[in-house]
């Protein structure tokens, strides 16, 4: 699975294996330089890849190198999201998901001029949503264990209103207390012993450690808790008319945000959407189930990169 670049990521075969880092391009967006990791052939088919929640690049990181790998005409951009990983916060804006959409319809102008695809992960995928809804391009769309119901509604809806209260704890201290409480180790790794699902020690011990290192990697509180409240009162049914493209949906059976039904129901609500659904994992399919994830995502990007190679073909002919 991923694991930053400086450090490991899965192999297909479920090993460790060392990723080199590299550093990323800067790219302005509303006022400020997005972190941008790139993969693949940088003058290939461009498609952006959104990480969720409290995540940074090093979320996908495990995705981006195994789409490269099969898909080398690909162009894979890993930025990290406003006010996460190296990325700053926009200064003067409140980070709600209307923002998020806004820089991520900037961000795919400036590094797919002509258009690409996208991706989107847990909390991505809302981002994702609400970019689309303002215009963003996008010729084939994936999204990842989507948030396909309010959090409320989920399986584990009492940790879930556990973690309302902690975030709004953190909202009534003062900065450094409220990150303090925020990247409070213990609290970190018991949300990463709910979410992971494997039995693997070894990759259970990896994602553990991933949530460690860069769970808490946010510019302020008052941003993290912006895109908190955005996390859990928005879905992505909310954008479901944005949807006008082929869309892939890939959730993990065990998901412990949105149940499988309401990831059916979306299936039935977009209008040409396929669903995966990966056995025995649950909303860490980006650590999960890399291999089983990327196999599919080829075959789904495959028509758009096919199509960019005969393009590219008749215009030097």
């Amino acid at each position: 699975m991923p694991r930053a670049c400086a450090d490991e990521c899965q192999g297909a075969g479920g090993s460790i294996v060392s990723v080199p880092e590299h550093p990323p391009t800067l790219v302005p967006t509303l006022g400020i330089d997005t972190r941008d990791w790139v993969y693949g052939d940088p003058a290939g088919t461009p498609i952006v890849l959104v990480h969720g929640f409290r995540g940074d690049h090093h979320g996908l990181q495990g995705i981006a190198q195994a789409l490269a790998a099969v898909e080398p005409t690909l162009a894979i951009h890993v930025p990290d999201l406003p006010g996460f990983g190296q990325t700053p916060a926009i200064p003067g804006r409140a980070h709600e998901l209307a923002l998020f959409g806004e820089w991520l319809v900037a961000f795919t102008e400036a590094v797919a001029p002509d258009g690409g695809m996208i991706l989107g992960h847990s909390f991505g995928s809302l981002v994702v949503s609400s970019a689309l809804s303002q215009g963003a391009r996008s010729a084939r769309t994936i999204l990842i264990n989507p948030i396909s119901a309010p959090a409320l509604e989920g399986p584990q809806a009492f940790l879930t209103q556990l973690a309302i209260l902690y975030y709004r704890a953190a909202d009534a201290l003062p900065e450094r207390a409220a990150k303090s409480l925020l990247g409070n180790k213990l609290i970190v790794r018991g949300m990463s012993e709910v979410m992971a699902k494997t039995r693997d020690r070894e990759l259970r011990a990896w994602i553990h450690d991933q949530h460690h290192q860069y769970f808490s990697e946010f510019a302020d509180s008052r941003s993290l808790l912006d895109a908190f409240k955005a996390s859990v009162s928005h879905t992505v049914a909310e954008h479901a008319a944005a949807y006008d493209m082929p869309t892939l949906l890939i959730t993990g059976e065990r998901d412990d945000i949105t149940p499988l039904a309401k990831q059916l129901d979306l299936q039935r609500l977009l209008d040409d959407a396929e669903l995966l659904i990966l056995p025995g994992t649950g909303h860490l399919v980006h650590y999960e189930a890399v291999a089983d994830t990327v196999a599919r995502i080829s075959q789904f990007v495959r028509p758009n990169t096919h199509a960019a190679d005969t393009a590219a073909s008749e215009r030097s002919a």
